[in-house]
Parts: C-alpha cells; sequence; structure tokens
C-alpha cells in the first residue's frame, strides 16, 4: 500500500530521487513497494547495538542486510519492554501505559532515516520505540515509570516518557494531544532561518490530526516551506473513537493536497516501506522544498492506556485480526525468507532482550527516589 498526490511526485522529481520508482496520485493507483534483496548472510549474535552505529542516514533508500537486523533486534528489544511496563503498571509498580504495540515499525524505520543528535523530533506519548532507537536505554526508559532518580527526560518529574532530551534530539513532550506539532514547526522556522539543513520531524497520531493546532501547523509549515516532516501513526483509534467518525475523508494524507504539501500514505507495519518514504521526504526539506505528510497506518494491540478498557468500542476478533500485520512478526518472516535469520538466531535476540530488560528492571527498583531538595531544580534560575 502505497499512495501519493501529485506534488509528492512533482518535489520528488525536484530532488532527484529514482525514477524506477513508479509514484500515484493520491487514492488511484497502489504502487508496490520494493522487496529486501537477499544478499550475503551476515553473522551476528544478537548483541544490540545502537541505530546511530549501524544506519547510513546520508543517503540511501535502501537497508542493507545488518541494517534490518539491527532493526529487528530494536523491535524485539521495544516490544519486551512494553510488555514489561505494561506488567509493572498492573502490579501496581509503574504509573499510566500507553503501549507502542503495534507501531514499531513506524517509529523504527522512520528514525533510522535521520541524522540522529542532529535532526529533531517532537514525538507524543506512544513513542516507546522512537526513544529506544534515538538512544535512550531501557533503565532510564523504566525510571521514568517507577519514577526513579536518574531518569534523563523530566527527572522523574513528569507523565512517563514526558519531558526532553537535546543531545539525543528530543524535544518537550506535553501530554496535550497535538501541541508538539506547531512546536515542532516553530522549531523548523528557527532552522530555516539559521540556513541550516536539519530536519524536524513531528509524531502524532490519528486523533491529533483533527486538532485545530495540527492544522494551523501544516499550513503555516507549507506557506513557508519549512524543513519538517509529520508523520501520523495511524492506527484508527482516538482514544475510543474511530477513525470514520473523526473524519470524512478516506485517511490524514490526503489532507495534504489542501494545504499544497506532498501526501504520502504507507504500511506503518513494512520497516522498509517506511524508511524509503522518509529517505525521500528528508531529502525533499532538506532541499528546501518545505513539509511532507506522511501517513503510517499502524495498529493498536492493547487498549489506548493501561487506564482504559478497549472492549467496550471494539472486538476480540478485531484485534486478533490487526495481529496478522505484527511488525515484528512480519519483519521477522521477511528475514526468514531472505535467509537472513534462523530460528535459533531469533532465540538468541530475544533472550538477549529478555536479559537487557531484566537487568533495567532490576536497576531502575532499586534506584532512589529523586531528593525532594531537588524539586525545584532546572525550574527557576539561580
Amino acid at each position: 500500500m502505497r499512495k501519493s498526490n501529485g506534488l509528492w511526485d512533482q518535489k520528488s522529481k525536484n530532488c532527484g530521487l529514482p525514477k524506477e520508482e513508479t509514484q500515484t496520485f493520491y487514492g488511484k493507483k497502489d504502487t508496490p513497494f520494493t522487496k529486501v534483496k537477499s544478499q550475503k548472510r551476515s553473522e551476528f549474535d544478537g548483541n544490540f547495538k545502537k541505530m546511530n552505529d549501524t544506519v547510513d542516514t546520508k543517503a540511501n533508500s535502501a537497508l542493507s542486510d545488518e541494517n534490518l537486523l539491527d532493526i529487528y533486534r530494536q523491535m524485539v528489544l521495544c516490544r519486551t519492554l512494553d510488555e514489561r511496563i505494561w506488567a509493572l503498571n498492573r502490579q501496581g509498580k509503574a504509573a499510566i501505559v500507553a503501549s507502542s504495540q503495534g507501531h514499531e515499525a513506524g517509529q523504527l524505520g522512520s528514525i533510522a532515516a535521520i541524522k540522529k543528535g542532529y535532526d529533531q523530533c517532537y514525538i507524543y506519548y506512544r513513542d516507546l520505540a522512537v526513544l529506544l532507537g534515538l538512544g535512550m536505554t531501557p533503565t532510564e526508559i523504566i525510571k521514568g515509570f517507577v519514577a526513579k532518580e536518574g531518569e534523563p527526560l523530566s527527572g522523574a518529574r513528569q507523565f512517563p516518557t514526558h519531558g526532553a532530551h537535546p543531545k539525543l534530539g528530543i524535544i518537550n513532550l506535553s501530554n496535550v494531544i497535538a501541541t508538539q506539532i506547531p512546536q515542532a514547526v516553530g522549531a523548523a522556522l528557527a532552522s530555516k532561518m539559521k540556513g541550516e539543513d536539519r530536519v524536524t520531524v513531528a509524531y502524532f497520531g490519528d486523533g491529533a490530526s483533527s486538532a485545530g493546532d495540527c492544522h494551523e501547523a501544516m499550513n503555516f509549515a507549507a506557506i513557508h516551506k519549512l524543513p519538517v516532516i509529520f508523520f501520523c501513526e495511524n492506527n484508527k483509534y482516538a482514544i475510543s473513537v474511530p477513525l470514520s467518525k473523526q473524519m470524512a475523508v478516506d485517511s490524514v494524507a490526503s489532507r495534504a493536497q489542501g494545504y499544497g504539501m506532498p501526501g504520502l500514505e504507507i504500511d506503518g507495519c513494512d520497516i522498509i516501506a517506511v524508511y524509503e518514504a522518509m529517505c525521500e521526504a528528508i531529502k525533499i526539506a532538506r532541499k528546501g522544498n518545505g513539509p511532507t505528510l506522511i501517513e503510517a497506518r499502524v495498529e493498536r494491540y492493547l487498549p489506548h492506556t493501561s487506564d482504559d478498557d478497549d472492549s467496550i468500542y471494539r472486538s476480540a476478533l478485531e484485534i486478533e485480526e490487526a495481529k496478522k500485520r505484527d511488525p515484528l512478526l512480519l519483519l521477522k518472516t521477511q528475514l526468514e525468507t531472505n535467509n537472513l535469520i534462523n530460528q535459533s538466531e531469533d532465540d538468541i535476540i530475544r533472550d538477549e532482550a529478555r536479559r537487557l530488560v531484566d537487568e533495567a528492571t532490576e536497576a531502575a527498583e532499586a534506584a532512589a527516589y529523586p531528593d525532594t531538595n531537588e524539586f525545584d531544580k532546572h525550574v527557576y534560575s539561580d
């Protein structure tokens, strides 16, 4: 599934993108994805590497075998961490949780395409894989959920995963829906005024796409041709409100043409589709040709948050159908088909993920609570 509007075609051509991949007007035709090519089998031992060290972010719309394996390791780690945090919440140890299960390919595929430590990300509360992909550790993340000293985003003062980590390009996140989108546009404006080629990515859900902040931000960004990518993680539910009750159009991406920017709808569970779309959007932004709206169709396997009961508004059958598009399963199948992984190697990866999450859990639970004397640290100037 890949759909685009005419502006995507025009601006992609201006940026020297490969012509062999046919682009189509949004809503008319589907363009097949480029399949993973089987290359020489990569050797690995299950150790996790930072994406920063493995993905060539300079150019390409192609991921190497080793890139795909590293992303798969990150996806397994993220899923394992997500499941642990959910369990800690059910044990009464962790604060409210918004699971990222089903979103991992969209988040890690997009992060793999940016220049980490240089480009900026304005995330939202379901972006656990973004945090991991940008360099946060499982221990740091769990500390945020159990409010322990050493949590880097807010010093354990805020809602879990909220705050900022400027060194990693993670800019302040508020729990108010869609507020990060105009903030990202402001950062992109600053980059343009400074003459930088920095790209800003605004992550948000389909519910946020209905907010006034979102529309104002997209309009302003398109008018001023700002280097920002609007990355919508569409899981078809704004808490309990289905997509059909949120908007009268077929997709979020179809709105892009109304703003005068490229819009692309992609399969957000297909890691390669996400990565290639982001590479193209980044080229457009760095060339000074303005913003892009990417709608990644993802799945949400758990309730909106740990405080929600989704059985009220969707059936168990619907969730089971959605799990057929599990991004971990899809990528694993792709790796197996191309002889890049076998079951024993997959077992090593999963065992390593459990070990890392076990160690992170123990470290976070053993950590001290923040000193109350530092409550106003970073709040007031000296």
